[in-house]
């Protein structure tokens, strides 16, 4: 099932926040434009015959291509006409600068508004694409082990007779299936759980988190006979244990995983100002250059058939960024000069 948003919304939404931007930004500029004429004709009333003069003179000066020479003696008229037409020669002026500040205020804030919008959207729009991505690709990954199950079982009762031996095998292959779900719904919980998670942190000797991540992946590297290779500076680190233990092992395991048999896994830590870097580096194929932005995503993996001989869901880097994250720590993958792939954690000295 996948999660489509219309190719439109974003433009759409854009188009919006341009508007609103740009109405704030006019109703700044008008109450600024029109406090400044209120201002410039009550100075004018309030002044002398020479400081009007003054002001018309300055007008001409800065604008002769667009101001007249007001009226200033007529024999036929009195002084209190003449100063009345001056003053709505002034107010006309100043009228028709409102107007053209406002116009250029427009145009030059339509523009600047319509970028500040796509600025504004485009982390959420990213962050629809990868929960889109994400809705997909976990829709796949579920769909998978449930229509084994239902097709194991579906061909399973099409059989009139069939024996004890082939039921066991029914029920392990199901089961396997059950514990597939078991994992994908594990990890999307541990996802959950550690975001935007603030944990209790304490000082604690990064021998021990190291020691104990290599002994949680044991089994594993043992199965396919990869040696770890440590050399390790001691050290206090400010982190919670479990969950950076946790963090340490999903590296450590996948390096295993993509790791030859009978290879080596390099593990270092050294001290390096006010962090402390664990280098965790495997002698495998390392990360593709198309996949290297990628890799902390969920559910990402570079085999999109989903068949690579590694297996697994793609959620263990996004889970261990988030672990990073939550111990105020952060993670960087690249590829080693010798070959493999080289992650490193930077924590917090204690």
């Amino acid at each position: 099932m996948d999660i489509k948003f219309p190719k439109n919304m974003f433009h759409s939404a854009r188009l919006k926040l341009t508007l609103f931007y740009l109405a704030v930004l006019l109703v700044f500029s008008l109450t600024l434009t029109l406090g400044t004429r209120a201002l410039a004709l009550n100075a004018y009333r309030n002044s002398d015959i020479t400081q009007r003069g003054e002001f018309h003179h300055l007008l001409l000066e800065s604008f002769p291509f667009y101001y007249d020479e007001p009226p200033t003696d007529r024999p036929d008229s009195g002084i209190d006409q003449i100063q009345n037409q001056q003053e709505a020669l002034v107010r006309q002026h100043l009228n028709e600068d409102l107007v053209f500040i406002n116009l250029i205020a427009l145009a030059v804030g339509g523009v600047v508004s319509y970028w500040f919008a796509g600025r504004t959207l485009g982390p959420i729009e990213e962050s629809h694409e990868t929960q889109k991505r994400f809705a997909s690709d976990a829709s796949h990954e579920l769909r998978t082990p449930l229509t084994n199950l239902r097709v194991e079982n579906e061909v399973f009762l099409r059989q009139k007779d069939f024996s004890s031996k082939e039921a066991r095998e029914l029920i392990e292959s199901n089961l396997e299936e059950v514990q597939r779900l078991e994992s994908l719904a594990g990890s999307l919980l541990s996802l959950a759980q550690y975001d935007g998670l603030n944990l209790e942190m304490s000082d604690v000797p990064i021998k021990e988190v190291i020691d104990g991540a290599i002994n949680g992946v044991s089994k594993a590297s043992g199965a396919k006979h990869i040696e770890f290779k440590t050399e390790i500076q001691s050290g206090l680190v400010r982190c919670q244990q479990h969950s950076l233990t946790q963090l340490l092992s999903i590296i450590l395991d996948n390096a295993v995983k993509y790791g030859p048999d009978k290879s080596k896994v390099f593990v270092s830590g050294t001290a390096q100002g006010s962090e402390y870097k664990i280098s965790v580096r495997d002698q495998g194929p390392g990360i593709d250059k198309a996949d290297m932005p990628h890799i902390f995503e969920r559910l990402y993996r570079g085999d999109k058939a989903r068949s690579s001989r590694a297996g697994g869901y793609g959620l263990g880097l996004s889970l261990a960024k988030e672990i990073a994250k939550a111990n105020d720590a952060s993670i960087t993958a690249s590829n080693h000069s010798t070959g493999g792939a080289q992650f490193v954690i930077s924590v917090n000295r204690a």
